[in-house]
C-alpha cells in the first residue's frame, strides 16, 4: 500500500472516530459527516475527497470496521473444542459485540432507502464471507454462494432481533441466533438425504451439472459474481 493510501485510510479513520458521536443524533448524514470533519480538523473539500459519497462512506467504513474486530477476535479465540455450527455462532455473536446498537440502527435506516439497498446488501454478503473464509471454508462451486446467502440471512435476522432486544446481555439474541442455525442445519441434513436419493438426483442430473460448472470469483477484487468452467 502507497503512503498516500495510509494517510487517506488514517484520516478517514479519524473522520470515522469524529463522526460517531454525530452519528447518534443525525444519523449518517452530510450534518454529522460536516460536523466529523470540522471535530477532526479535516478542511471540508479534503474529507469529500476522503471520503467521496459523505457519510455513506463513513457507514461503510464503519461496518468493515467491526468486520476486522471480529476477525481479529476470531484469530485469537480458541475454538477447537467447538463444533462447526458453535462456530459460526460464535463468529455472528462477536460481530454483534462489536457493534454499537445505536449507530448499527442508523445505518439499517441509511441502508433501507432503495438506493442504498444494494450497498447494504453487499456489506452483510461480505461479513458472511468473511466469517466463511476465517472458518476455513474450501467451497469452489455453488455451494461457495450458497453458504453465504445462508449465512446473510441469519446474520440479517439476528441484527434485527438485536436491536430489539432487552435482555440482560442480550441472552434473548443468542438464543434467536442458535435457533436459526438450528434452522441450516436442518436444511444441510435434508440436503444430504437428497443427495442418497438415487432416482431424485438422476431427475436432477441435468440441473445438477449446470450447477457443478458454478465457480466462486477468482479473486476478492474480481467484480464478477462468479464464474462457470468452459
Amino acid at each position: 500500500m502507497e503512503k498516500n493510501d495510509l494517510d487517506q485510510d488514517r484520516m478517514r479513520e479519524r473522520l470515522l472516530d469524529a463522526a460517531i458521536p454525530h452519528v447518534v443524533f443525525d444519523g449518517w448524514t452530510d450534518t454529522a459527516f460536516l460536523a466529523a470533519a470540522a471535530d477532526a480538523g479535516i478542511d471540508p473539500a479534503l474529507a469529500r475527497v476522503i471520503a467521496p459519497r459523505g457519510a455513506i462512506d463513513l457507514a461503510v467504513a464503519y461496518h468493515k470496521r467491526g468486520d476486522r474486530a471480529m476477525l481479529d477476535r476470531l484469530a485469537k479465540a480458541d475454538l477447537s473444542s467447538m463444533r462447526f455450527r458453535e462456530r459460526v455462532a460464535a463468529a455472528v455473536r462477536f460481530r454483534l459485540e462489536e457493534a454499537d446498537r445505536e449507530i448499527v440502527r442508523r445505518g439499517m435506516t441509511l441502508f433501507a432507502l432503495p438506493n442504498h439497498a444494494p450497498l447494504g446488501a453487499s456489506l452483510v454478503w461480505g461479513t458472511a464471507d468473511a466469517i466463511w473464509t476465517a472458518l476455513g471454508d474450501k467451497s469452489d462451486d455453488i455451494n461457495w454462494y450458497s453458504k453465504r446467502a445462508i449465512l446473510s440471512g441469519v446474520y440479517s435476522s439476528t441484527i434485527l432481533y438485536w436491536l430489539g432486544d432487552d435482555s440482560l446481555g442480550h441472552a434473548a439474541t443468542w438464543e434467536f441466533l442458535d435457533r436459526r442455525i438450528d434452522d441450516v442445519m436442518r436444511f444441510e441434513s435434508f440436503k444430504a438425504r437428497v443427495r442418497e436419493n438415487k432416482p431424485l438426483m438422476q431427475l436432477l442430473s441435468g440441473p445438477l451439472k449446470l450447477a457443478g460448472r458454478i465457480r466462486p470469483p477468482r479473486s476478492a477484487a474480481d467484480h464478477m459474481p462468479g464464474r462457470t468452467e468452459r
